[in-house]
């Protein structure tokens, strides 16, 4: 393995529930390299798709809210590991260490970003995506609730079956990273992968028009 950039990680909303996101950051704290988790919105996103229905403001504003609901997911997990940190800067963020997990808050450096469309076409996915190739990640791994039930599977094919954001094909195909998607069949082994410098979950194809 190699030393180039962190490890990227999404930890997706849904795994709010049962509290499966805490069994993945256990996982992840085996990992001997720095470890960059991107937060979902989880039940945090969906009160601001609700309540976007009522006010009627835009999409832009929503975005907005939705990284703020980032956020919240991410200071929510984290209270239960004091010593996983909470970062926005992207300075700090390169200097994560070898054995640490942070989480991003992402508002600082997603907010009026150029390249990233202020809609719900993108979501913690494409976020996490772009993330890797800002911080040229060595790996990007998505946790989801639901398993890919292929390996490999196309990013086109992710995208298809709602398993990720519409855009997240066109963000990942930006990054030199390995990616993985990984589902609740890849949780129990996981620890024992990270601490021996393996990955979890079915390999990511990025430059492949052939669906999976």
């Amino acid at each position: 393995m190699g030393s180039r950039g962190p490890i990227i990680v999404k930890l997706g909303g849904s795994l709010a529930r049962e509290r499966q996101f805490a069994r993945w950051i256990e996982a992840l704290r085996h990992c001997k390299e720095g470890v960059i988790i991107v937060p979902g919105g989880g039940p945090f996103a969906d009160c601001v798709r609700e309540t976007q229905r009522y006010m009627r403001f835009d999409d832009a504003v929503a975005h907005r809210m939705a990284l703020l609901a980032m956020e919240q997911y991410a200071i929510a997990c984290a209270s239960s590991f004091p010593e996983v940190l909470l970062i926005g800067d992207e300075a700090q963020l390169r200097l994560i260490g070898e054995g640490r997990v942070a989480f991003w808050l992402p508002s600082r450096m997603a907010r009026g970003a150029d390249d990233l469309p202020e809609n719900w076409q993108v979501t913690s996915d494409s976020l996490a995506a772009w993330l890797a190739m800002r911080l040229d990640a060595r790996v990007l791994l998505i946790v989801k609730s639901v398993d890919a039930k292929a390996d490999p599977i196309s990013a086109g094919a992710l995208v298809e079956r709602e398993i990720v954001d519409p855009l997240f094909a066109r963000f990942a195909a930006q990054t030199n990273a390995e990616i993985r998607i990984a589902g609740p069949a890849d949780l129990a082994g996981a620890g024992a992968k990270f601490a021996t410098g393996d990955l979890p979950g079915a390999r990511v194809l990025v430059h492949s028009s052939a669906h999976a």
